[in-house]
């Protein structure tokens, strides 16, 4: 008799933690869903010389984005609107310049590349890619012009997900205007 107590216990113990779990699971799927409804923050466009390469926008779930040492600290959703063919190395490439000018040493950021080399599709003209983070860890979204967007990738480490945002948030970003416009600083 003490015996099947002990059993359905642990039964219902461990039932209760999968259900815990599984609704954990549920309110962070709904968290990424969930973004297209956020307010925009801010809005940027990326141009180098004459030429347009993407246009951003940052959400949040109350319209603000709350500076803090770290530099995800809630939810945000970076949509990035591609104005020109990039290859996904060219995109890789360049996140890692980016991690190079913000201080990041190579073998903090290898991992971290190998990854994103998996994640990072070639965008072309009108497609577009959102990282949506809870501000631990981050998935990303693309869409091909006007079709249905689609998970195609997860960071779930928080100090990848800081780098990766930081390239647009940090403080010490190489586009700065396009930070401040972003979080909604000086809206353009």
């Amino acid at each position: 008799m003490k015996k099947g107590l002990i059993t359905l216990f642990v039964l219902l113990a461990s039932g209760l933690g999968y259900a815990a779990v599984a609704n954990a699971a549920q309110a962070e799927h709904k968290t990424f869903q969930r973004w297209a409804e956020w307010p925009v923050v801010g809005q940027a466009t990326l141009s180098w010389l004459w030429l347009d390469i993407y246009s951003s926008q940052l959400r949040a779930p109350d319209g603000q984005y709350h500076e803090s040492q770290d530099v995800s600290p809630h939810p945000v959703a970076l949509e990035i609107r591609y104005l020109r063919d990039i290859s996904s190395k060219q995109l890789v490439d360049a996140t890692e310049y980016q991690w190079r000018k913000l201080g990041f040493t190579a073998p903090q950021t290898q991992a971290w590349l190998k990854q994103l080399q998996q994640i990072l599709p070639d965008v072309a003209t009108g497609d577009r890619l959102v990282y949506v983070s809870d501000g631990q860890r981050g998935e990303f979204f693309f869409s091909r012009q006007q079709q249905t967007e689609r998970s195609v990738g997860s960071i779930d480490d928080e100090a990848f997900n800081d780098a990766f945002l930081s390239i647009w948030l940090s403080p010490q970003t190489e586009y700065l205007t396009l930070r401040n416009q972003l979080i909604g600083m000086n809206r353009p």
